[in-house]
């Protein structure tokens, strides 16, 4: 049983109440708390030691990415998060400046993106680190994008470039909280997530919840020089493009909105955000599954991307 055929069978009964406008299957918790313009956003997620991270990196690294990737959910409603609790679980024989620095990487990126952190809890794991955040965030009612809305016909789009995030990106990457609200102030976007787990594998995400399927162009994703060298110097054990497909740990934004606007807003795109590689990889069809087009013509995409038990 993988990650998510657990997550459906644990899920399938949860109690909720009307004040749940989002529950299980988005990148957060949306929220009814009585606020005319806007909902609360509640996220959490954990790192591990031996799967997200090891003793290795900067200490300070594991802490920004502890709560990038919280922060990187947020940025995939179009929200902006305000406040965090921290669960710490840590070996009996721990070294506490090791944990200082992790610390201070939290704070750095707490405070660049103006986010409190208000407490949390402190226990022991016998094996390894576990960071867990707890986030909350607003977003205004008539800007939230969901993971359901993409519509047959729609434009495919990533940030940035994909694959060979284990190289580092996956430690240093700045969640696109500034580039999701521009989207939604600015266009219609339908549908929008996070790239956590590789395009292959969060692109279905978005098609299972809209009810759709899509056509992917290979020579337009954008695979990052990072995975290029490392093929190149044949230290990867994946080619480019399957790299970029299924590594994941990338967070980029991965969002749909109609083929009418898709020119304008690459155009803008290019205006607002210079430094940060916008492209159309694909587009929305009619049915179900995802289909890759390469020199060798169209072909079902059976691969799949990171999944925890697989």
């Amino acid at each position: 049983m993988n990650e998510f055929d657990l997550i459906a069978r644990l899920t399938g009964a949860l109690p909720t109440d009307a004040s749940v406008v989002a529950g299980v299957g988005d990148d957060c918790a949306v929220l009814e708390v009585g606020l005319p313009d806007r909902w609360l956003l509640f996220k959490t997620d954990a790192v591990v030691e031996g799967v997200h991270f090891t003793l290795s990196a900067n200490p300070e690294q594991i802490g920004h990415k502890a709560l990038a990737r919280a922060l990187s959910d947020i940025a995939a409603m179009a929200g902006t998060p305000t406040h965090a609790l921290i669960t710490l679980a840590l070996p009996e024989k721990f070294d506490v400046a090791f944990v200082e620095g992790i610390y201070r990487g939290m704070n750095s990126l707490a405070a660049r993106r103006s986010v409190s952190i208000v407490g949390g809890e402190t226990t022991t794991n016998p094996d390894r680190i576990l960071l867990s955040i707890a986030l909350l965030g607003w977003v205004a009612k008539d800007k939230c994008v969901r993971r359901v809305g993409a519509k047959v016909g729609d434009a495919i789009f990533v940030t940035g470039e994909l694959g060979g995030s284990l190289a580092g990106k996956h430690l240093e990457f700045e969640p696109r909280l500034d580039e999701a609200r521009w989207l939604a102030r600015n266009f219609s976007i339908h549908s929008m997530m996070d790239l956590s787990d590789g395009l292959a594998g969060d692109l279905r995400h978005i098609l299972k919840a809209s009810g759709v399927g899509a056509d992917l162009l290979a020579t337009a994703i954008p695979i990052s020089h990072t995975a290029k060298l490392s093929a190149r110097e044949k230290s990867a054990a994946k080619p480019p493009l399957l790299a970029a497909l299924t590594d994941g740990e990338d967070f980029e934004l991965l969002f749909t909105v109609a083929s009418a606007d898709a020119v304008l807003l690459l155009d803008a795109w290019k205006k607002e955000f210079p430094k940060l590689k916008l492209s159309c990889v694909g587009k929305i069809t009619s049915g179900t599954g995802v289909t890759l087009r390469d020199h060798r013509g169209p072909r079902p995409l059976n691969v799949q991307g990171y999944t925890h038990f697989a």
